[in-house]
């Protein structure tokens, strides 16, 4: 690639694909595409093309392959670790779906919908839902997250105890390759074991050996029953034996088992608009507990009834609210939604998106505190997820007095640090760094170092297979020896 960037001339001929009423060049207009929703990463871009089809997207790849220009894909530029940005001074030309966001069919039959990887996360559960039918993955971001990156990142969501995450969720998909080859995969098929699963290759590649252009989603039938509540406890040792509990007596009507600390409570209720705390005193740790059945309504409050009873009666919980309406589900659920968003008014947050086994969770947390709280004395962890799965998005808001390290971008500089303490912790107890937020860059350089050698490997023969330009996406996940990514 010439590293002056894309000539003028150039520029024009990827225009003329998408039209010039679907390209943005104008700085102004490209800004909120260059930069991460944290901050962490910024970057910049002489073009950002909208094209309208996948037949567009296969041209724009063709021309990208054959001039050696790098394409990054995005689709609501909600990621977490950058990968969605383009790089610095890389004269990457930006790709956005937001005008292929069509839902192409909905078969409640077979359920299974079929959209573009540009639809709205939130247009699919509606369409899913004018059918009578749900698509269970849910995620504070899903009036603006797409399809295609929900796939590229692998998204997990609140629901995943349940249902999986999006690896589960999706039978088929329809990709453009780096080269602008179009690969049809929109199989509908529940079995189909014919060679390799290319399928899964794509999902969770981060757009770096395609871009994700359609896929066929599971769908499932409306809960009959549905019950939320909320409970107050006094350790991460009393929730997980209260997670035992319940998956003992609801099976697989367990649908969201939640972990929130008191002090992401209160910043929820202090940040957020309509948040209150819904139990009478404070607790140090609050669970959330979602409940559906598919045959009545009945069994699903017979069941909540029943937990929280027996979670009394054990010494388990120490308050509990159930939700009488569903105005009030959405509310309890929004407390847990908002709890992240709730942490910027508080200043700096370093942020790590770990799982470990469900049963190692109490005893991770527990060695994690101690460990951060000795390099950071006064810093507030804020760490709450979904505990029915294991990934606790590990937070840590800066601490609150100036000689206590109050100056935000001198604590968000130990970032690096940081991961550097959570990290070989989470990795120590048989967990992972990346539970649903991806690699990205953020924790790229990390990856080769957690990975093994012969992984690794497979990986960049992978990558090097699907994009020997290497123009896809460029700098994520793997680095390419050489070629400069």
């Amino acid at each position: 690639m010439d590293i002056s960037g894309p000539k003028p001339e150039l520029l024009d001929r990827f225009a003329a694909i998408v039209g010039a009423n679907h390209v943005l060049t104008d700085p102004k207009d490209l800004a909120p595409h260059l930069v991460e929703g944290r901050g962490l990463y910024k970057g910049s871009s002489p073009m950002l093309l909208k094209p309208g089809s996948t037949a567009e997207v296969a041209a724009i790849m063709k021309l990208a392959s054959e001039t050696g220009t790098p394409i990054v894909p995005q689709t609501g530029n909600t990621g977490m670790v950058g990968g969605q940005t383009p790089r610095t001074g890389g004269h990457d030309i930006i790709l956005s779906l937001e005008r292929m966001n069509r839902i192409r069919d909905v078969d409640p039959v077979a359920n299974v919908l079929v959209a573009d990887g540009g639809a709205i996360l939130a247009d699919v559960h509606k369409a899913a839902e004018a059918v009578n039918r749900l698509f269970p993955l849910s995620l504070g971001s899903e009036g603006s997250c797409r399809i295609g990156g929900n796939l590229s990142t692998n998204a997990g969501g609140t629901a995943v105890l349940a249902y999986g995450n999006m690896r589960q969720l999706c039978l088929g998909l329809e990709v453009v390759l780096p080269t602008g080859e179009i690969w049809d995969g929109l199989r509908r098929l529940k079995k189909d074991n014919t060679g390799y699963d290319l399928r899964d290759l794509f999902i969770g590649a981060e757009g770096t050996l395609g871009i994700i252009t359609g896929a066929v989603l599971k769908l499932f039938p409306q809960p009959v029953g549905h019950q939320v509540a909320m409970a107050g406890l006094n350790s991460t040792e009393d929730a997980l034996k209260l997670f035992e509990l319940a998956s003992n007596l609801c099976g697989t009507a367990l649908t969201g088992f939640e972990l929130m600390p008191r002090i992401g409570v209160e910043f929820t209720v202090r940040h957020t608009d309509g948040v209150r705390d819904p139990l009478e005193g404070p607790h140090a740790w609050y669970t959330l507990i979602d409940i559906s059945t598919s045959d009545s309504a009945e069994t699903a409050e017979a069941m909540i009834q029943s937990l929280l009873e027996q979670g009394f009666e054990n010494g388990l919980i120490q308050d509990a609210v159930i939700a009488s309406s569903l105005q009030q589900q959405r509310a309890l659920w929004n407390m847990r939604e908002s709890m992240s968003d709730a942490q910027k008014p508080e200043g700096g947050s370093i942020k790590h998106d770990i799982s470990v086994p469900v049963s190692k969770v109490p005893a991770f947390m527990a060695a994690a505190d101690k460990a951060v709280l000795e390099a950071i004395p006064g810093a507030r962890i804020c760490a709450f997820g979904h505990l029915g799965d294991g990934n606790i998005h590990y937070n840590i808001s800066q601490p609150v007095t100036a000689d206590m390290g109050a100056d935000k971008a001198a604590y968000l500089a130990r970032w690096r640090e940081v991961n550097a303490i959570v990290h070989p912790l989470a990795i120590s107890f048989g967990g992972s760094i990346s539970a649903e937020h991806g690699i990205g860059q953020l924790k790229r350089d990390e990856l080769a170092d957690i990975r093994t050698p012969i992984e690794m490997d497979l990986m960049r023969r992978i990558k090097q297979a699907f994009d020997p330009a290497g123009i896809m996406n460029p700098g994520k996940v793997v680095a390419i020896p050489g070629a400069g990514l």
